[in-house]
Parts: structure tokens; sequence; C-alpha cells
């Protein structure tokens, strides 16, 4: 594993915490049962608003073209 800064300049104390965060969610990534996913919340799924019907053309279109509901 190969970690970059790219910005700033951290600390070595400030990279020692920054790689343990990193190795601990490896790690617990690595001990998770085969298929153990999360689920998404059904809010945050993008597809929720493509089912919805597009407005129709008129007047006030543009102003409804971002907004459901």
């Amino acid at each position: 594993m190969m970690i970059k800064v790219v910005r700033g300049n951290p600390t070595p104390e400030e990279l020692a915490a920054a790689l343990a965060v990193v190795q601990a969610r490896a790690a617990a990534a690595a001990t998770a049962p085969p298929g153990a996913t999360q689920e998404r919340a059904a809010w945050s799924d993008p597809s929720r608003v493509a089912q919805r019907r597009l407005p129709t053309p008129g007047p006030r279109t543009w102003a409804r073209t971002f907004w459901p509901g």
C-alpha cells in the first residue's frame, strides 16, 4: 500500500494517525464475511429521481426541471 500526500505538510503524528485509520478500515474489510454489503438508504438512490416523469413543456418548465415532485 502506498500513500501519497498531495497537499499540505502533515506532521509525522498526523501521517501516523491517517495511516492507522486506513489500516483499521482495510483490516475490518478483510475480516468481513463474504457477501456482507451495506445497503444504501432509499433516499440516496439516484434511480428514485429518474423514475419520475419529466415535467411537461410549458411556460414555467425551466423552473421545475431540477425539482422532483
